[in-house]
């Protein structure tokens, strides 16, 4: 049996906050109702790269550049292998038309420190920003 594999990544604002969007509240699936960074699982055939720029296409219609994203890390959790990406971004959500989830939210690192996350994501983001220099903007 293969390893699942999944991406996901942490959109930085030039404020310094994180991209997340509210899990729907669906018993059936992982995580239901709980804060999550966006990002999904690889299809056949897929780079982790080129999924997760397409998880952000179809979630909030965002097209990213190649070259603006970078690999943060690749840890095996209980789950599967996740892949995780980072990039800058500068959007307003109120202008996003989200197809997953039931809204999007802006979390500095206080903010996402005291949320509870799915995917375990509470330790990828602190260890995100604990290795990031304070800046005003981003690139």
């Amino acid at each position: 049996m293969s390893v699942k594999e999944g991406t996901q990544i942490i959109l930085l604002n030039p404020r310094r906050q994180v991209l997340m969007y509210l899990r729907d509240d669906k018993p059936e699936i992982p995580y239901p109702g709980m804060w999550s960074l966006l990002g999904g699982m690889l299809e056949h055939g897929e780079t982790p790269a080129e999924c997760v720029r397409r998880e952000i296409e179809e979630e909030i219609g965002v097209v990213l550049d190649p070259d603006r994203i970078e690999h943060v890390r690749t840890r095996d959790l209980h789950y599967g292998r996740e892949h995780t990406f980072f990039a800058p971004i500068d959007i307003d959500i109120d202008d996003v038309v989200l197809t997953e989830g039931q809204r999007l939210g802006w979390f500095s690192e206080t903010d996402a420190a005291a949320t509870t996350l799915a995917y375990e994501d509470n330790a990828i983001i602190a260890e995100f920003f604990a290795g990031q220099p304070q800046r005003e903007t981003i690139r």
